[in-house]
């Protein structure tokens, strides 16, 4: 009886695994069926709520972060507040001379002559905003773009590379190559900081972040282009534009967390690059594939 009970069992699990396995499978399909048709090379991971519900494609290759690592900044940054070795409250003078015409910054739009903000302030500039001066402020306050890179590397994240600022990243068009990480490792960043594995962040820092990451104020076309209007994504976007000579785009990216109404939640990750496409093209890529993703885990 015993025996009998086994095989039932093994029988059940293999069935099981062979419908989970041929599901995932539909997946993968579907995203290759969006990738395939585009001159681009496009590197996802996705991870659902359950242990299994795991798909990539390219997900361990390198890929430039371009404004991506503004998200790592700042839960570096707040690792120090929580240390007591910066406070959100604290004013950083901005001068007018570190508002550089050639970089993105709603900061200088708004402030052409220097500002006096806080931490916080800046910090809600860099992630929401993807300001590119407030970037560069941050990394000064921690000395250079090595220490990112050091604090992760501490916590065991070994793809992913943090060398250079925005202004040296914007000056030279290779230079962008050296600020890279993975799908796959991009993952692993968002799901420890969201599940704050070892209280890596204090209550107050983790609820800051996270509040500006769901308030982000570019890339709507990307992961939240083709979900249903009210969907809340914590998501941080990476665009590096073209290069003139080759036409070449090196990243449109977006990482970030997509909530389902019934409480779960699904992580992705999609870096495009080597693009012949046009942006608006690059651009549906991404959402393209966050919506079979959402269709995967909402049932349809």
């Amino acid at each position: 009886m015993l025996k009998k009970t086994s095989i039932i069992s093994f029988l059940f699990l293999l069935f099981f695994t062979k419908g989970f396995s041929q599901k995932i499978e539909t997946l993968r399909q579907k995203i290759d069926s969006i990738t395939n048709t585009k001159d681009v090379i496009v590197g996802v991971a996705i991870n659902g709520f359950k242990t299994n519900d795991t798909l990539s494609i390219n997900g361990q290759r390198h890929y430039p972060m371009q404004s991506v690592f503004k998200l790592p900044i700042a839960l570096v940054i707040l690792s120090e507040v929580d240390k007591g070795n910066l406070s959100l409250d604290q004013k950083i003078d901005i001068k007018k001379s570190e508002l550089l015409p050639g970089l993105w910054s709603p900061i200088r739009e708004k402030y052409p002559e220097g500002a006096y903000l806080t931490i916080a302030e800046i910090i809600e500039y860099t992630v929401a905003m993807s300001d590119n001066v407030g970037c560069d402020v941050l990394l000064k306050l921690l000395g250079k773009p090595q220490v990112v890179e050091n604090y992760f590397s501490s916590l065991g994240f070994k793809d992913f590379a943090a060398k250079i600022n925005e202004e040296t990243m914007q000056s030279n068009w290779e230079l962008q190559f050296l600020n890279w990480t993975t799908p796959i490792e991009a993952n692993k960043i968002l799901s420890t900081f969201y599940k704050n594995k070892n209280g890596l962040l204090s209550q107050d820092s983790y609820d800051f972040i996270w509040n500006i990451l769901k308030g982000t104020k570019v890339g709507k076309n990307r992961l939240k282009g083709q979900l249903p209007e009210e969907t809340v994504v914590a998501h941080k976007t990476g665009w590096s534009g073209k290069n003139k000579k080759t036409g070449i785009t090196a990243a449109v990216n977006n990482i970030g967390i997509v909530f389902m109404p019934n409480g779960e939640y699904f992580t992705i990750s999609v870096f495009v690059t080597e693009s012949k496409e046009d942006f608006k093209t690059n651009e549906k890529i991404i959402s393209d594939i966050s919506k079979v993703a959402w269709d995967y885990f909402s049932g349809n």
